[in-house]
């Protein structure tokens, strides 16, 4: 919705074309261990991915920052004021032209604190609360809240392409197989696609363990409002993971693309933590929510930088002066101002609707 509103409008400029992860707001920044180990913070969801305006990201951004502030109890000028913040911040980090990430020794104020806490957290912690002993055998603990059961024969196929999937990851060295596997539900957008989390035995080395996400890679919500030629991906995992390891400084461990019965899907290794920060514990917190937009901000503009010039998007000198102009920044307040106010209003209306049994099922020929 928020893109089919944004689309007919020409009050924000739709320019220069980057990389985008498609859905920028507040909790699709976060933490997460890299592929080196390491624990960063940085942007985190590319299920929406496409090439589009920087405008566009920013304004969603904007949007985001605008909608909790006002649900915090801020006034819009307050809430404007913060934005305000992230835009300059984004301008600034866009016009120096220089790439830069977050990572504990670098973080400061609450990021630091929340980066630090997550480092301290084991892979052993995660796999030990997701897990139970049964016949003295670890298999998955199904609460059939967020994690359930699989058909018998669905289980196997979807094990044994993990399996040669591992296989090939670690050039046919089989230092991992699957022990188990469940259907997981997690996030909010994400409800409705198929996601699989996989329990995985290191061969090489007694008692250690790792979880698996594979979670079905749906079209870009984006590209139906844009008219950009988009790469001809071979799958939509393949986009996702594309976009996800140009933008980030470094991708999250085992990131790949997979096709599962004519499907796609992609694969990560499961992080231990919830890795977002709760932005309603930040309320009247305003040099905390500073810090941490100002951080966004820095991280939005370093994701484009790192993409630029590549398949369409414009090169960094572009970017560049973009940054500098600065003349978009009021546009984007004031587009993001008033649209909060929508989104609170479409919240309204759906939760008007919800409460009258609109979406019950004796509803669902209607919708």
């Amino acid at each position: 919705m928020f893109y089919e509103d944004l689309a007919p409008t020409h009050i924000i400029p739709a320019y220069p074309l980057t990389w985008i992860c498609g859905d920028l707001h507040l909790e699709n920044f976060g933490s997460y261990k890299g592929d080196n180990r390491l624990v960063y913070f940085d942007l985190n969801d590319f299920d929406e991915a496409c090439l589009a305006p920087a405008t566009w990201e920013v304004t969603r951004m904007v949007t985001s920052i605008c909608t909790a502030l006002n649900t915090m109890g801020a006034s819009r000028d307050e809430a404007a004021h913060v934005a305000g913040l992230y835009v300059k911040a984004y301008a600034q980090a866009l016009g120096k032209g220089r790439s830069r990430y977050i990572e504990p020794q670098t973080a400061q104020g609450i990021v630091q604190a929340f980066l630090t806490k997550v480092a301290d957290r084991k892979q052993k912690e995660l796999v030990s609360e997701r897990t139970v002993k049964q016949m003295g055998q670890l298999v998955l603990r199904i609460d059939n809240k967020k994690l359930f059961l699989i058909e018998q024969a669905l289980k196997t196929r979807l094990c044994d392409h993990i399996n040669n999937w591992l296989q090939q990851q670690f050039n046919g060295h089989r230092q991992y197989r699957v022990i188990d596997a469940g259907f997981r539900i997690a996030g909010t957008g994400s409800i409705g696609v198929k996601r699989y989390i996989f329990l995985v035995e290191r061969l090489d080395v007694e008692g250690k363990y790792l979880l698996i996400d594979m979670k079905q890679a749906m079209p870009s919500v984006v590209e139906p409002n844009i008219n950009i030629q988009q790469p001809a991906w071979q799958s939509e995992a393949e986009r996702v993971v594309a976009v996800q390891e140009r933008m980030q400084n470094i991708s999250p461990a085992l990131l790949a693309a997979t096709v599962f019965e004519n499907e796609s899907y992609v694969i990560k290794e499961m992080q231990p933590t919830a890795d977002k920060i709760d932005f309603s514990t930040l309320k009247n917190r305003y040099t905390d929510i500073k810090a941490v937009v100002e951080d966004m901000a820095l991280l939005t503009a370093s994701a484009q930088l790192r993409s630029s010039g590549r398949q369409g998007a414009a090169i960094a000198d572009e970017l560049i002066a973009f940054g500098r102009d600065g003349s978009w920044m009021q546009s984007i307040i004031t587009y993001a101002g008033d649209y909060a106010h929508q989104v609170k209003k479409d919240y309204q209306e759906y939760f008007s609707a919800y409460n009258i049994g609109y979406f019950t099922d004796s509803n669902q020929t209607v919708i």
